[in-house]
């Protein structure tokens, strides 16, 4: 799986305390029911980043294939529990 990164969603993700490699691991590694389609062409997974917490990504897939990810962030304490609940 081949990701694009630019300055801007570098500092995007890295403005909430994440990685590029947190990000790629959670999209990488997406589980049923993720990723999710959001619309407009994005998709959303909640998932473990590489560092171990649990991350929202939300990306695009250029027309090459390339995950082009658009948002990332640490998930808050309500989408945790959420998230635990749905993986029993």
């Amino acid at each position: 799986m081949d990701f694009r990164w630019n300055d801007w969603n570098l500092e995007k993700v890295e403005a909430h305390g994440l990685t590029a490699e947190d990000a790629e691991h959670a999209v990488a590694g997406a589980a049923a029911p993720y990723p999710l389609y959001r619309g407009d062409g994005k998709y959303l997974v909640w998932r473990k980043g590489k560092g171990g917490r649990l991350v929202q990504v939300v990306f695009i897939i250029d027309e090459d294939g390339t995950v082009f990810v658009i948002h990332a962030r640490p998930l808050t304490e309500r989408e945790k529990r959420r998230y635990r609940r749905q993986r029993r």
